[in-house]
């Protein structure tokens, strides 16, 4: 290690030798035994195959059917984070960080960092009003298909039983499992379960937090903000941590790390068999590569024995093309993908976790963005964070009950459907790419989005037109897109529309009373 890292690290309150190499971890909660146990069972499953921890062999993996017809699911961000509810889900990280708001608020509300940090807010979260039934009879009601709670974020709190840290929330918090409930309850409901793991992060996580006089330099909580690096490569004179998109420019994850990584994530798919595992960007680091493909071999070879359809969804670069399910996070493509893919966003414009005041988007934008996506190939995975004592705030319940009102009247155009020739047109330029949604804001009149099942096409207006005429320019007589007549047009909930085919378009004529402030939906049949 160099000097220049070495003096980053003098402000410490911790006694300890400073690592001699970057691949010497600094304190963290690392169990030898449950570690290497776990990595042999990997080692073991990677080499009985079929699948392989190379990218090549990985190609072989397909997303899953039952994904591509669900269409639509649940992200849970819920941990300790929610005990402050300050500003985001970041707060363990950004109350460490003197030039972040959170800090201030941090050390006027609830004293020093040195006092009262991270840690102290487990014990607050109790969870006492959880219940897993509840959650997921909210979200069948949603009309979601599929829920995926984090099983870890980038705080370092377990939110499963865990061999691999005390730091997990069956030792501290609310002492109960709550991924083994939501999955019990999901699975008897028949939603398909999932978990996340954004713990690559916390290798950095709270590494600001050892340049000042907090509790992330006392020894006794090692276990929890270790190893708490810093962010950048020894001697970068820059400050602030790098741009996500140069990742040669942070400091790179310790063997440790990584192997406790793989301990990790694999320990909660032998647990839980998620049918799906998402994971945050931070795995792009280039030293995570050979790690993740031992993750995916394992996994894949694991559900195949086991007799269910995986997927992994990723973010970025971190998985060579057909090997995994790309992801974009709060934002949407541009155009139709070929392969399946997905969006997570947040019910809300400001947090992943609960927060106090938050702001909520609402059911109609929502549904607007479900059928864009929907008509590109892709699902939509929409986030919502409990409050610390297990309750969902009403008004996130009363957006996904709008949500659900919605697709219990319009569902078949949306589950099981598949792309149609192309997704669809109108005026609106989309700002696509991952966090564009912010830029994006509504739609028009002649936005038109097409899905198809069966002989049926779907032709999904995002707006109401002023005059009730709702216009399909590419469905305009003699079209090449169709190879058979018309033969009528329902709106969906609505009965039989009055409508023409000339050579400009398709015209349909929405009843006066057929819900102005949602999209319509009309199935378009064929003659024989």
């Amino acid at each position: 290690m160099t000097r220049a890292l070495g003096t980053l690290l003098l402000g410490s309150a911790l006694a300890i030798a400073t690592p001699a190499r970057a691949d010497e971890a600094y304190p963290m909660d690392f169990k030898p035994g449950p570690v290497a146990r776990q990595l042999a069972k990997v080692d073991r499953g990677t080499a009985s195959g079929p699948y392989r921890p190379d990218w090549e062999s990985l190609k072989a993996i397909r997303v899953p059917a039952w994904f591509r017809d669900a269409k639509f699911g649940i992200f849970l961000h819920w941990g300790p984070y929610a005990v402050p509810g300050f500003l985001t889900e970041w707060y363990s990280r950004n109350m460490y960080d003197p030039a972040n708001v959170a800090f201030t608020y941090h050390r006027n509300v609830f004293g020093p960092q040195s006092r009262f940090g991270y840690k102290d807010f487990i014990p607050r979260f109790t969870a006492e009003k959880f219940d897993a039934a509840q959650w997921i009879a909210l979200f069948q009601e949603a009309g979601a298909k599929y829920v995926m709670p984090v099983a870890e974020h980038c705080d370092g709190f377990a939110m499963y039983d865990s061999a691999m840290t005390d730091w997990n929330e069956v030792k501290m918090g609310p002492k109960r499992d709550t991924a083994a409930a939501l999955e019990k309850a999901a699975r008897a409901s028949g939603l398909h379960f999932g978990l996340s793991s954004h713990r690559a992060e916390h290798w950095w996580w709270y590494g600001i937090g050892r340049s000042y006089d907090s509790d992330v330099n006392d020894p006794r909580y090692a276990g929890l903000y270790g190893p708490a690096a810093p962010v950048r490569l020894p001697g970068d004179p820059a400050a602030g941590q790098p741009h996500p998109s140069h990742l040669e420019n942070w400091l790179p994850p310790s063997k440790q790390f990584l192997d406790d990584w793989l301990a990790r994530t694999t320990e909660f798919i032998d647990k839980y068999d998620p049918e799906i595992v998402y994971l945050d960007w931070w795995t792009s680091a280039p030293a995570f590569e050979p790690y993740l493909q031992r993750m995916a071999a394992y996994y894949y070879n694991a559900a195949k024995k086991k007799g269910y359809s995986p997927a992994i969804a990723y973010k970025g670069a971190q998985f060579a093309p057909g090997t995994a399910l790309f992801d974009v996070e709060r934002g949407k493509l541009d155009e139709l993908r070929l392969e399946p893919w997905q969006t997570d966003t947040s019910i809300s414009t400001k947090s992943w976790g609960y927060i106090q005041d938050d702001d909520y988007k609402s059911p109609k934008s929502l549904v607007q963005d479900l059928v864009d996506i929907v008509s590109k190939n892709g699902n939509l995975m929409l986030n919502v964070g409990p409050r610390a004592d297990g309750t969902i705030p009403d008004a996130a319940q009363a957006v996904l009950r709008g949500i659900g009102a919605w697709l219990q009247v319009n569902g078949e155009a949306i589950y099981g459907t598949r792309p149609w020739k192309y997704f669809g047109e109108g005026s609106t330029t989309l700002v696509a790419g991952e966090k564009s949604e912010a830029a994006n804001r509504g739609w028009k009149a002649d936005d038109i989005r097409f899905t198809a099942k069966g002989d049926a096409l779907y032709a999904i207006a995002l707006e109401r037109p002023a005059d009730g005429i709702v216009r399909i320019k590419t469905l305009y007589a003699g079209t090449p897109y169709l190879d058979r007549k018309i033969a009528g047009i329902t709106l969906l909930g609505g009965g039989e529309v009055v409508w023409r085919q000339t050579d400009k378009g398709l015209e349909a004529t929405l009843p006066a009373a057929s819900g102005a402030d949602m999209p319509s939906v009309l199935r378009i049949r064929f003659a024989a």
